[in-house]
């Protein structure tokens, strides 16, 4: 059985995340008004500090794209909260995310002060706007993260890849970094603990406290050169590269209406 870390431990991280985060609160009100670079090592510096905050050991594998690298997007598997501050530790970025994150008490107004671009997934049509904001942020040299998932999984598997938010790598001819998350526990198995499956974020949390050690690897493979394909040859490119790090399956669909300009 895994053992779990005691009562006091669990505390003393308590505290220090929650006071990590209000720090993170004061910088993201002066956030915005500073030069990009400068706000790269922000956000890197605060999101390597919450991991360190509970514990999570992070490790790279793959090049992640140099600062002079022009029009990036990643793509990633999408397992937890957390994976949002993994992805600003090790390469800081802009994210996507659902329309109800806006409205989460502290982490709402942390996503809205450093630019996460919010999507209603219930409305197909704000598939749009989203790509047309994606799309002006990588001219801009912004670097962007999206979930093709759509949701968390477990960890030990994939969901089906959607592909509506890869038309902007498509309509800029940017580089599809395809990015693999996995959390271990300190037997180096699965850590299905780290997973946002439970709608509460509370619990959540406790589960994330509850451990001795979370490992994350995080596995940058090779970019994809986007102008020549399809929004779909990139889902599917994307999901047998993450696939194939994760050693995971291949999720099955077994059809797609390829005639409807909004698929996802």
């Amino acid at each position: 059985m895994q053992k779990t870390t005691r009562q006091p431990i669990r505390i003393f991280r308590l505290i220090r995340l929650l006071l990590h985060v209000v720090s993170g609160l004061l910088q993201s009100t002066v956030y915005p008004y500073f030069s990009r670079p400068i706000q790269r090592r922000m956000m890197q510096h605060w999101a390597k500090g919450l991991l360190k905050s509970l514990n999570i050991q992070l490790y790279c594998n793959g090049e992640p794209p140099g600062v002079d690298v022009p029009r990036v997007l990643f793509a990633a598997n999408h397992v937890s909260w957390l994976d949002i501050c993994v992805m600003m530790a090790a390469c800081p970025t802009r994210f996507v995310a659902k329309s109800e994150i806006n409205g989460w008490p502290v982490l709402g107004l942390l996503s809205r002060n450093t630019g996460t671009l919010f999507i209603e997934r219930a409305k197909r049509s704000d598939t749009l706007r989203i790509n047309q904001d994606i799309s002006e942020l990588i001219v801009n040299g912004e670097r962007v993260t999206v979930f093709p998932e759509g949701t968390t999984s477990s960890g030990t598997k994939l969901n089906h890849f959607h592909a509506s938010l890869l038309q902007s790598a498509v309509s800029v001819d940017a580089l599809l970094y395809p990015v693999a998350i996995r959390y271990c526990n300190t037997a180096g198995e699965i850590c299905q603990e780290a997973a946002y499956i439970d709608p509460s974020l509370v619990l959540s949390l406790k589960q994330i406290l509850r451990q001795p050690r979370i490992d994350v690897q995080l596995t940058f493979n090779d970019p994809i050169q986007c102008g020549e394909k399809n929004r779909r040859e990139l889902a599917r490119l994307s999901e047998q590269a993450i696939a194939n790090a994760l050693s995971l399956p291949i999720p099955h669909r077994e059809s797609e209406k390829l005639s409807d300009p909004l698929n996802v």
